[in-house]
């Protein structure tokens, strides 16, 4: 059976392993906002860069309305919303819960598949997603010294960290129906690498509304300011370029060149093993010690995994 889909979002979530550890010392020295907007202007250029070298066109060029139409819906409700909700949800209950919150975003991108695609999946699937989604949570839960799952979370942090799982969940979907809008629109004549550049060219699409959503948020509380100072942070950007490679234009692009070749639902599940895959390379940086829990978690995890390609 092909798993081209499914190595592709195993690719994804190593590309954004690699973004967590950049992103979590750029966001440090320049502020969570200020990263978004960044590394989302970055993305444009270096896609814009890369699609007019390739194509030669800086654009996606044959994309319709409808293209744009899903595509920026995709942006707004998976940027914009999905990661204002899990930026700010750090903050009210941290990222080890917050990420726990994560874990919702396969099981709702399988049922906005189904909803808005008609994708379906057997039981065995639902097992396999179901056995990988414990692994990580059983990883999550082990972080930090205190380790006990406390149930007196704030509303407010649930809010945000479903809002986060919604957001990431549901502009997959969308992000899927834009491709498939701009793979009907291209030529049957058009050259084979403009459909081979589809998925860049789409990362190109949301980045752009992605940074102009986050752009807004910032001039409506007034902290434009800090892009300039930020800008002035050479170590500092340094970090925002290394997430934005790893990040928007690798591996987004590959998330959404996975969503193309496979189930949304089986996509979204391999793609959320970043917290899993992040362990080792974070424990070896920061001189963490990997705990008992850690190493339950990503047996299951790869357990999990294992039966994707088995199927």
């Amino acid at each position: 059976m092909n798993h081209t889909g499914e190595i592709i979002a195993l690719l994804s979530a190593a590309s954004c392993t690699v973004t967590a550890l950049y992103a979590s010392e750029a966001s440090s020295r320049l502020g969570t906002m200020t990263v978004n907007v960044i590394r989302l202007f970055l993305a444009v250029v270096f896609l814009a860069a890369s699609m007019w070298i390739v194509t030669g066109y800086p654009y996606p060029v044959y994309a319709d309305g409808r293209t744009w139409m899903f595509l920026a819906l995709s942006a707004l409700v998976g940027y914009v919303f999905g990661d204002y909700c899990l930026f700010n949800s750090y903050l009210v209950i941290g990222p080890k819960t917050a990420q726990l919150f994560m874990t919702l975003a396969p099981p709702i991108a399988a049922i906005a598949g189904w909803l808005m695609l008609g994708e379906t999946m057997s039981w065995k699937y639902m097992l396999a997603m179901a056995v990988t989604m414990a692994g990580i949570a059983i990883s999550i839960l082990s972080r930090g010294e205190d380790s006990k799952v406390r149930l007196s979370i704030p509303f407010k942090g649930i809010l945000l960290g479903i809002g986060a799982g919604l957001g990431q969940g549901v502009g997959l979907v969308l992000s899927k129906i834009g491709m498939r809008a701009y793979e009907a629109s291209i030529p049957s004549d058009a050259p084979a690498v403009i459909g081979n550049m589809m998925p860049f060219a789409s990362t190109m699409v949301r980045a752009l509304i992605g940074c102009a959503g986050f752009l807004a948020i910032m001039m409506m509380t007034r902290t434009t300011s800090e892009l300039g100072a930020a800008v002035r942070d050479r170590k500092g950007m340094k970090y925002a370029v290394m997430t934005t490679l790893f990040g928007p234009v690798i591996g987004v692009s590959l998330s959404l060149a996975a969503v193309s070749q496979t189930n949304t639902g089986i996509a979204s599940t391999l793609m959320s093993l970043t917290p899993v895959l992040i362990i080792i390379p974070y424990a070896v940086i920061y001189h963490q010690k990997i705990t008992l829990k850690e190493i339950i978690g990503v047996s299951v995890s790869m357990a999990g995994t294992a039966m994707f390609f088995m199927l």
